[in-house]
C-alpha cells in the first residue's frame, strides 16, 4: 500500500526583525529565498519561504518575521531543533564560515553514525547540520556558499515532549512513519528513513512548556502527493479522534492542521502546485505574491511591510 505521507515538507519559524532573517538563511546559510508573501491568517506580517533552486518539498524553511517581537523559549511541546543535510565531510566548511559571521557553533557531535553541529540563528532558533553521504538532493546557493557544501534540504526535526507514547502512536499508526531506534534517550522515527523525513523524540517529563514568539518553531508540515491522498490522511485522523481542520488553500499547497498529543502544531501540505505558479523559476522570491483576495488591499499591505533586500554578496 502506498504511504500518505512520505516526509517532512516544510517547517516555520516565527522570528523577529525581516532583514536579519533574510540575511540569515539567504546569506549566511545560502538558501533561496523562493517566495516574499504574507502571512494569510495575519496579512500584516511577511511569509518568507527558503529553500532550494525550486522551494521543493522538504527543502523549504519558512518564517513569519513580525518587527519587534520579543524572543520566545525552548521548552516541551515544541520543535527545538530544525536539522538540515549536508554532504559528509562539510561541517570544517561551515564551522569556519559560521563563526565568520560571528555565529557561535558547538563542537561536532556524532548521533546515529553521523556527524553534526549545533547552533542559532539571530533569533535563537535551534539548527542542526547534519553531514551525510545518503542524501541525492544536490542544494543549491546563490554563489558564496561552494555547491559541494551547500544546503541540500531537511535532515528532519526535534520534538521535545514530556512523553511520547501518544505521539509515537500517531506517527506509527496513522501517519505512515516508523520506528528506527534509539540513542542516548533519542527516538528516532522516519517514512523512507532517509535525510528529508527524519523525525526524534527526546523527552523531557518535567520541562516547562515552550513559550512561542521569535526564535522558536510555529509548526512542522508533512508532505503527501496531492489533494486526494490529502483528504485520505484528514479522514483517517477524524476517524482516529484528532480534530483536524478543513482544507485551507495555501496558493503553493493545501494544508490541514491539528495538535498532536504533546502539543505541537502539526499541518499535512501538499506537493502541489508549488512556487513556480505565479513566478518564473529565475525569478523566484523578487516580488510580494498576494493571494488573490488579497490583492485589492496591495498598496496598503505594501505600505505596512518593511521593505527588505537580499545582501547575498555581502555574505562571500
Amino acid at each position: 500500500m502506498q504511504s500518505l505521507i512520505t516526509g517532512i515538507h516544510h517547517i516555520t519559524a516565527i522570528a523577529g526583525n525581516p532583514q536579519a532573517n533574510i540575511d540569515f538563511y539567504t546569506g549566511i546559510l545560502g538558501l533561496r529565498l523562493v517566495k516574499k508573501t504574507i502571512n494569510f491568517d495575519a496579512p500584516g506580517v511577511y511569509h518568507f519561504y527558503f529553500g532550494d533552486e525550486l522551494g521543493r518539498p522538504g527543502t523549504v524553511f519558512t518564517t513569519f518575521p513580525f518587527t519587534g517581537a520579543r524572543k520566545g523559549s525552548k521548552g516541551a511541546g515544541e520543535v527545538t531543533y530544525t536539522a538540515f543535510s549536508v554532504a559528509a565531510g562539510s561541517l570544517d566548511y561551515w564551522i569556519e564560515r559560521l563563526k565568520k559571521f560571528g555565529v557561535a557553533v558547538s563542537d561536532k557531535l556524532t548521533r546515529f553514525g553521523d556527524q553534526l553541529i549545533r547552533f542559532e540563528d539571530h533569533d535563537s532558533m535551534g539548527i542542526e547540520l547534519i553531514a551525510n553521504d545518503q542524501d541525492d538532493r544536490t542544494g543549491w546557493s546563490y554563489g558564496q556558499v561552494p555547491i559541494e557544501h551547500s544546503i541540500k534540504g531537511f535532515y528532519g526535526a526535534t520534538l521535545n515532549l514530556r512523553a511520547k507514547e501518544l505521539t509515537e502512536k500517531l506517527l506509527t499508526e496513522h501517519m505512515d512513519y516508523r520506528f528506527i531506534g534509539e540513542e542516548n534517550g533519542r527516538f528516532r522515527y522516519g517514512t523512507a528513513g532517509k535525510p528529508g523525513d527524519i523525525v526524534d523524540i527526546m523527552i523531557d517529563k518535567s520541562g516547562s512548556r515552550g513559550m512561542q514568539s521569535a526564535g522558536t518553531i510555529h509548526h512542522i508540515a508533512f508532505r503527501t502527493e496531492n489533494a486526494a491522498s490529502q483528504l485520505q490522511v484528514q479522514d483517517k485522523l477524524m476517524r482516529n479522534g484528532y480534530q483536524v481542520t478543513e482544507v485551507k488553500d495555501r496558493n503553493y499547497f493545501t494544508s490541514i492542521y491539528f495538535r498532536e498529543p504533546g502539543g505541537i502544531l502539526f499541518e499535512v501540505a501538499t506537493d502541489e502546485p508549488g512556487f513556480a505558479i505565479d513566478e518564473d523559476e529565475a525569478h523566484l522570491g523578487e516580488l510580494i505574491k498576494l493571494p488573490e483576495w488579497a490583492e485589492p488591499n496591495r498598496k496598503k499591505l505594501e505600505e505596512s511591510l518593511i521593505p527588505v533586500k537580499l545582501n547575498v554578496e555581502s555574505y562571500a
